[in-house]
């Protein structure tokens, strides 16, 4: 049994500071085999804004695998944006842009969907899908995760443009075996196959301290994976009359790796029990 804990869209610079510290201990309360940040640890990609976030991840204790969104690369600084996109993102983050880690029971591998050049929008490169499948290609029976920022898939209710690519890529994924992608960007969570693909699954992520909500609570996801099955559970923040807000469980999302069926079922306040041991590859975003 492995748990993932799915984290997007932080957004330091334009946070709730309230939240910071319930979030961390919850993440800390639900001890995660490892946290997955999918983008956007900033919202202008500033230097203050990525020493805040340098100092959030610092403070989780379990091992964390993180990409960049578009909110990580400069928007007005258009030298830094098209000559040096990413230079605060690897020197506050992590050097590498499109982290892996493995253990006994899953596989997972990062993806770097920012355009510098359609800063909004993404896009998925033919040989980033030939780099995303080959790294999977001796995980034998690990759960495959892909984590991306933009989602390879948008619902009729969504406004932006679509990810350059992200057609093809995702039924490249599915085609090399890929079982879930966590992704962000939207600012809303859902858990559900894809539409295009209905035997992957696509666990969208909310935003986790971010103000700029879209109609939705900050939320993060929980992913318990056995061999059989990917449960996820979104974690929702509330807030008490009179007292500091908590994030609390609301529902939970049931997928069937073997068959590819899913059902959701209602379990608030689900508990996750310790794992074992993993044997884990060095944290870059802790060797500073």
């Amino acid at each position: 049994m492995r748990r993932i804990l799915h984290l997007s869209d932080l957004h330091f610079g334009r946070t709730s500071p309230e939240l910071e510290a319930p979030l961390l201990e919850v993440i800390h309360r639900l001890d995660p085999d490892l946290v997955v940040i999918s983008g956007d640890f900033t919202q202008r990609a500033r230097i203050s804004q990525y020493e805040q976030a340098q100092a959030f991840v610092a403070r989780i204790k379990a091992p964390v695998l993180g990409v960049p969104g578009n909110h990580d690369t400069p928007l007005d600084n258009l030298f830094m944006r098209f000559f040096k996109p990413f230079s605060r993102y690897k020197r506050y983050i992590n050097r590498n842009l499109e982290p892996g880690f493995r253990d006994s029971e899953i596989s997972v591998v990062g993806v770097n969907t920012v355009n510098r050049f359609a800063w909004q929008s993404g896009k998925f490169a033919e040989r980033t899908v030939q780099r995303v499948c080959g790294s999977f290609e001796d995980a034998s029976s690990r759960l495959r995760v892909a984590v991306l920022h933009h989602p390879l898939e948008h619902g009729p209710e969504v406004d932006k443009r679509p990810m350059k690519g992200g057609g093809k890529a995702l039924q490249a994924l599915e085609n090399c075996g890929v079982d879930v992608v966590l992704s962000g960007h939207l600012h809303t969570a859902s858990t559900a196959p894809f539409t295009a693909a209905p035997g992957l699954l696509c666990v969208q992520a909310g935003t986790g301290l971010s103000t700029r909500l879209r109609g939705e609570l900050n939320t993060f996801n929980m992913l318990e994976v056995s061999a059989e099955r990917v449960e996820v559970t979104t974690w929702a923040a509330r807030w008490p009359e009179g007292d500091a807000p908590v994030f609390e469980a609301t529902d939970t999302f049931v997928h069937r790796r073997q068959s590819h069926g899913a059902d959701l079922i209602d379990r608030p306040g689900h508990r996750f029990q310790p794992a074992q041991h993993l044997e884990t590859e060095p944290r870059e975003a802790h060797q500073r």
